[in-house]
């Protein structure tokens, strides 16, 4: 049967002399699972990915550390405010 589109059908068609299955001349012996080793090989990058994104977005130790040192007054420096000035310019020019 031939269809040809959606709207054209063909009657049956004729089979033409007897189908016979080849026979198989080669069988396959059973092999143990332990022939075989599987292996996985991860990108450099893959694996980048991977620690980032078991990393917490934020670091609540690190904030309570910054807030206390804020709270104490401790946090605030001129090498902090020059650092800051630095990246701030760098980012411009």
């Amino acid at each position: 049967m031939y269809i040809n589109g959606p709207t054209s059908l063909h009657g049956a068609q004729s089979i033409s002399g007897p189908h016979r299955a080849g026979g198989a001349t080669q069988t396959l012996e059973p092999t143990s699972r332990f022939d075989t080793v599987d292996s996985l090989d991860i990108s450099a990058e893959a694996d980048i990915v991977s620690r980032v994104r078991e990393t917490p977005d934020i670091r609540a130790d690190k904030v309570a550390q910054i807030k206390a040192q804020i709270a104490d007054g401790t946090y605030f420096s001129d090498d902090k405010l020059d650092i800051a000035l630095e990246r701030l310019l760098d980012e411009f020019g």
